[in-house]
């Protein structure tokens, strides 16, 4: 078996699904039975050549890959693929890097210091930052929060690592009405349950009404949101800065995507009081745009990220203290080198081009916004970001994605059925979002 013949055959088909992505239907044609048909059947025996395996295994997969890297694909906030960021994935399978440690991948963990720098920088966060690559914004709470737990446990006196949860002094956790659910399983999975929550009612575009925070007494987490999901609307974070200081509490903020906003000049402004945060969560799958999967944890205190992480072993122990042993950083113990395809996004784009990109998306939200209220549609938020907020009958969102034009989810906000449209891809033209709006406007005038 020839393996440049494998790879080159791979790379056509990669290229001509790219090529084909402005007449691709962006939904799946294929129902559920059709794939396990197509896919499925008993253990195969006997061997095939790899180029028969990846034949069929394209030729089966074609019924049900949804077109996320279309520029009219809006749900669920997610980006594209930048090309040197898809390069640099497929590197990084070749290359096969174990990243937990620097023994596995030195280049890997290099790249990831590098990055931690860059990052920082472009999202107004502290130079001193720690940061962890992780699969997404899940595990970065889990990782950030893991941090926060530690740091507020020990200004309690209370060792969590030695002595578990189990007798501890209580964590209290404020939240907002309108956090995103990942918050709650990453406190779920800490061992902190919802018996420990304090929920701050949020105004009508999902943001905490931060004159309505609790006192802060005790080992406390208060946690802020950059970019509701559905509005894409901020939390006060400078406010909820101002609350937290001078108490032992933890400021965390989840910055799925709103956090990208901070590398925009004329978005920045939006994320005022996130520097003074102890604790953030990322993804860099969404607006930096580089394949899945791809989370960020930062943290403002090292000392803390690291104890709350950090494992020993003596087969793990190797020569040079100044080296990045990744595993010290991250829940993952063996892991992929997610660094790479980071590092080329923002080497493809730089601090210019990534502020570009943000501040694309935002247009389009806008033109998408001004569409579908001159179409006479009902727009629920103000478009402050990339969120486009809709209130239409449940019906509409199963038509539109049956078309397949393009791809949105619904959404449930204060009671009402709506359409949730996010544009975060680079690819996303304002000839995509027309075409797509004609989409969405026939779809609802249609009715059963």
């Amino acid at each position: 078996m020839d393996e440049r013949e494998l790879l080159h055959l791979t790379a056509d088909y990669a290229a001509d699904f790219l090529a084909t992505l402005d007449d691709r239907r962006i939904t799946p044609s294929a129902t559920l039975d059709e794939l396990r048909a197509q896919l499925g059947g008993p253990l195969p025996q006997d061997g095939l050549d790899p180029r028969v395996v990846i034949a069929s295994l394209v030729e089966g997969v074609e019924g049900g890959i949804v077109c996320i890297p279309s520029g009219r694909f809006f749900g669920f906030v997610i980006g594209g693929a930048l090309p040197s960021s898809l390069a640099a994935d497929w590197l990084t399978s070749t290359w096969d890097q174990n990243a937990g440690l620097y023994a596995g991948g030195p280049a890997a963990s290099v790249v990831e210091e590098v990055c931690r720098g860059w990052l920082a920088e472009l999202l107004g966060l502290p130079a001193q930052v720690s940061a962890a690559f992780v699969t997404g914004c899940q595990m970065a709470h889990v990782t950030a929060l893991a941090a926060a737990r530690h740091a507020v446990l020990e200004r309690a006196g209370w060792d969590v690592e030695a002595d578990g949860l189990a007798g501890s002094p209580k964590i209290t956790v404020v939240v907002g009405a309108k956090r995103h659910v990942t918050l709650d399983r990453a406190l779920r999975l800490l061992g902190i349950g919802a018996s420990s929550l304090v929920v701050v009612p949020a105004d009508d575009q999902g943001r905490m009404l931060v004159d309505r925070l609790p006192a802060l007494d005790g080992p406390t987490i208060v946690c802020g949101q950059a970019g509701e999901v559905n509005t894409g609307a901020f939390d006060d974070l400078n406010a909820i800065a101002d609350h937290v200081a001078g108490t032992d509490a933890w400021f965390h903020v989840d910055g799925a995507f709103g956090l990208w906003a901070a590398a925009s000049p004329s978005l920045r402004h939006l994320v005022r009081g996130s520097e003074r945060a102890d604790s953030w969560a990322t993804d860099a799958h969404k607006w930096l745009n580089v394949p899945y999967d791809s989370g960020i944890a930062f943290c403002a205190h090292p000392e803390a990220h690291r104890a709350a992480m950090r494992v020993t072993a003596s087969y793990l122990i190797q020569p040079g203290d100044d080296r990045r042993d990744q595993v010290d950083w991250t829940p993952e113990f063996s892991r992929r080198a997610r660094g790479f395809t980071v590092y080329a996004a923002i080497r493809e784009l730089g601090a210019a081009g990534i502020a570009a990109m943000v501040e694309r998306s935002c247009e389009r939200a806008r033109q998408f916004a001004e569409l579908l209220r001159d179409g006479g549609l009902e727009v629920l938020n103000d478009v402050v970001l990339n969120q486009v907020l809709v209130r239409v009958p449940a019906d509409v969102v199963t038509r539109i994605q049956e078309d397949g034009t393009c791809w949105l989810s619904g959404t449930q906000w204060d009671g009402d059925h709506a359409l949730r449209i996010s544009v975060s891809n680079w690819r996303t033209t304002p000839e995509d979002v027309e075409r797509s709006a004609e989409a969405i406007l026939a779809a609802a005038t249609v009715r059963a």
